[in-house]
């Protein structure tokens, strides 16, 4: 029987970055479901502050060298790999100059958010799919992680719901209380557009807070997870509402196994969206 494919992505993920919720969450549940059987592809930001020396990150020059068109402007994306030894994985990084060459993650020096931030977000989904298409892998599921992915289920959903290589591709998206205080750009709405977004997409973006933002991935989401033990009330009425297969916080020693299943699942089903 062929393996099950799972895409995870997810904005922070250990040892890359410092230890966090989110950035140990990804790296356990990739390794665990890869270790359970299934075949894994992981992806996050090269962001400026990783250490591509301690690290060895290295670039693969097949898989670089487009360009993505971001607010009517060309980005060239730059594809890089390094592995983990001692999972047996390796990690595929999503770099440009413009976005994530500054030395910080999605903060700046005074601990405010990056203004394009949202441009950063939608630069790193597209990216991971061009990436995967030019890979030649198609994952069953796509298991995201952290607001920097939240867009991928909108991606998924809706520009790229015609393409062949994601024609049975569902989507999971994990919710963690770590979001943003600043709204993103108010232009967003106007660069969704741009990239193809229909009009029932774009009104969702009209106020683009992180608790706004989260209603939209939810919305267009085949499974919905929770990262964070004690979610914030505001986050808890999203996952409670949504209308979607959905898998509560599962307890570290048993979120393995237990995500692995809710992933199972999700690939059975119908496509409800």
């Amino acid at each position: 029987m062929e393996k099950k494919k799972v895409l995870f992505i997810s904005q922070e993920m250990s040892p890359f970055l410092p230890k966090s919720e989110i950035s140990l969450t990804s790296r356990s549940l990739a390794q665990g479901v890869q270790e359970g059987g299934k075949e894994i592809r992981a992806f996050m930001p090269r962001f400026g502050v990783i250490n591509e020396r301690r690290h060895q990150l290295h670039e693969v020059i097949r898989l670089s060298g487009m360009n993505l068109i971001i607010d009517d402007n060309d980005h060239p994306l730059i594809i890089k790999v390094a592995s983990i030894s001692a999972a047996r994985m390796q990690v595929y990084f999503i770099d440009n100059d413009e976005y994530f060459k500054r030395k910080s993650t999605l903060l700046d020096d005074k601990d405010v958010e990056f203004k394009d931030n949202d441009e950063r977000s939608m630069f790193f989904c597209r990216g991971v799919l061009e990436t995967v298409k030019k890979l030649g892998w198609q994952p069953d599921v796509i298991h995201c992680n952290g607001w920097m992915t939240s867009l991928m289920p909108l991606y998924i959903k809706k520009i790229y719901k015609d393409d062949p290589h994601f024609a049975n591709t569902k989507i999971v998206y994990n919710i963690y209380n770590e979001g943003f205080n600043n709204n993103w750009d108010e232009r967003i709405s106007e660069k969704l557009k741009f990239d193809g977004f229909d009009e029932d997409v774009i009104k969702e973006f009209s106020d683009p807070s992180f608790e706004n933002i989260t209603k939209a991935a939810a919305k267009y989401v085949d499974g919905l997870s929770v990262g964070s033990e004690n979610l914030t009330p505001e986050l808890r009425a999203i996952f409670d509402s949504a209308e979607c297969e959905k898998l509560d916080y599962a307890a570290e020693e048993h979120q393995v196994k237990e995500v692995s299943e809710f992933l199972d699942k999700i690939i059975d089903t119908e496509v409800l969206i």
